[in-house]
């Protein structure tokens, strides 16, 4: 596996650390503040820097409507959060961090349609800018993808954009029709579907 053109294998483990920024679907937050979680990637991030991050991350009106601010108690492992309010800290956490490379491992799996769509706000515009690698089984999470890859048994079975796939018959398209095509057969009468809306 290269990085920048070169095998990660010659790499310094730091440098490594340093440029990767994941987002998991379990997100892990430390039994603190919001601020303290966030100054765990950049220790010395100063408070408008602490703000524009939860704002990209839309996350700041939670912030502004708790009473204490960046300074509220998340609890261990953020139990006095919701899904969608700890994978939005994540994000901003990692915003803040600013790495080459970004993963999100199944980052909005197990949120409403709600949560998963603000997250994916936050995230369109991080990797706008940078490499940036989305694993998911809701495709919802992939559509705009410059590339997708279709692993089945531990294997590259299918590539390409999400028009090409679609077109292609394959393990794809089996996947875009059950996960749609119920949210079509629902339509309201003069509601207009759009991909990316679930």
């Amino acid at each position: 596996m290269l990085f920048d053109g070169e095998d990660v294998r010659k790499l310094d483990l730091g440098f490594l650390r340093e440029n990767i920024g994941i987002v998991s679907q379990e997100t892990y937050l430390f039994n603190g503040t919001i601020r303290d979680n966030l100054l765990y990637a950049k220790p010395d991030a100063t408070e408008e820097e602490l703000i524009d991050a939860c704002k990209r991350a839309n996350i700041y009106d939670f912030v502004e409507k708790q009473e204490t601010g960046l300074d509220t108690v998340v609890g261990n492992r953020g139990l006095k959060l919701s899904g969608g309010e700890k994978q939005r800290i994540s994000i901003a956490r990692i915003l803040l961090k600013d790495p080459a490379l970004l993963i999100f491992d199944e980052a909005t799996s197990a949120l409403d349609s709600i949560s998963e769509q603000k997250i994916q706000d936050a995230i369109e515009p991080l990797i706008a800018s940078r490499t940036g690698i989305l694993i998911a089984h809701r495709l919802s999470t992939i559509l705009a993808a410059d590339e997708i890859l279709v692993i089945k048994d531990g294997e590259i079975t299918e590539r390409g954009t999400h028009q090409e796939l679609v077109g292609a018959g394959g393990v794809y398209t089996q996947l875009y029709e059950t996960q749609f095509s119920k949210a079509k057969s629902e339509e309201p009468a003069g509601f207009s579907y759009s991909e990316g809306e679930e």
